[in-house]
């Protein structure tokens, strides 16, 4: 069985407060962006499970992979009775870029195994799971436009809809580490209810739609100054980084 984890940007992003439990509150929209996508295949295996990776390069032993995490976490539900899988995970979203890449891996796996098994898990539960893995992988269980508190976990539906433009995307091959990137962040109160916002109103984002992580990011990195610029020097109604970068995104008019 074989599906398509794709990627996520995020619209505004508010770091509003650090938790006790050392993660920060947020508010943010993530928004699918279903171009751009990894492939996952689980096959049955006459011996052992196992993973195979291709593709970008994915840092760390494959044990760690949040794939392998996920199939872990649904193998312990079932008590170890899941049969034998062999699982091919081919990389096409980049890591440490703010697309959600691994994220999705994992919540899709979850998924996978819930239809190929049919175990009949709820998509609530799943997402409750999914958790575990990360703080944005229950929005990937959903995969559509989400106005996001607490961590990223909790979630509702917004109508904006993008689809009468274009997103183009943009990785300049700089990994920020989100642990490094939440460091570097001040959190205060949001500055925009992003459940306002509105696709008629695009050309007035630039003006209150905000990444909080983009002002230390760009001062760390500079050159990531310069694509944003690019972005809009090309046409870009709105362009911002996503997540806690380093991929920034622009929206551009569709040509007719």
């Amino acid at each position: 069985m074989l599906t398509f984890p794709n990627a996520k940007i995020n619209i505004g992003l508010f770091i509003t407060q650090k938790r006790e439990d050392g993660y920060h509150n947020l508010e943010t929209i993530f928004y699918p962006v279903k171009q751009l996508k990894d492939a996952l295949e689980i096959v049955p295996a006459s011996g052992p499970t196992g993973i195979s990776l291709s593709g970008l390069t994915v840092a760390g032993s494959e044990k760690n992979n949040l794939v392998w995490k996920a199939y872990e976490l649904i193998q312990k539900r079932m008590e170890g009775q899941l049969p034998a899988i062999r699982i091919f995970l081919q990389k096409a979203i980049p890591m440490g870029a703010g697309l959600g890449g691994g994220s999705a891996d994992g919540a899709f796996m979850l998924r996978l195994l819930n239809d190929y098994y049919k175990l009949g898990i709820e998509v609530e539960e799943l997402a409750a799971m999914s958790l575990q893995l990360g703080s944005d992988c229950p929005f990937f269980m959903y995969n559509t436009p989400q106005f996001a508190v607490g961590r990223g976990e909790r979630m509702v539906p917004i109508s904006l809809d993008l689809s009468g433009y274009d997103i183009r995307l943009v990785h300049p091959r700089i990994h920020v580490a989100t642990k490094e990137a939440f460091s570097r962040v001040q959190p205060g109160s949001s500055g925009f209810d992003l459940r306002q916002l509105s696709a008629d109103d695009i050309t007035n984002w630039k003006n209150y739609v905000v990444n909080d992580f983009e002002a230390p990011v760009l001062a760390q990195h500079p050159v990531l100054q310069k694509i944003k610029q690019q972005l809009y020097d090309e046409g870009a109604i709105y362009a911002s980084m996503s997540g806690s970068g380093s991929s920034f995104y622009g929206i551009f008019k569709k040509n007719k």
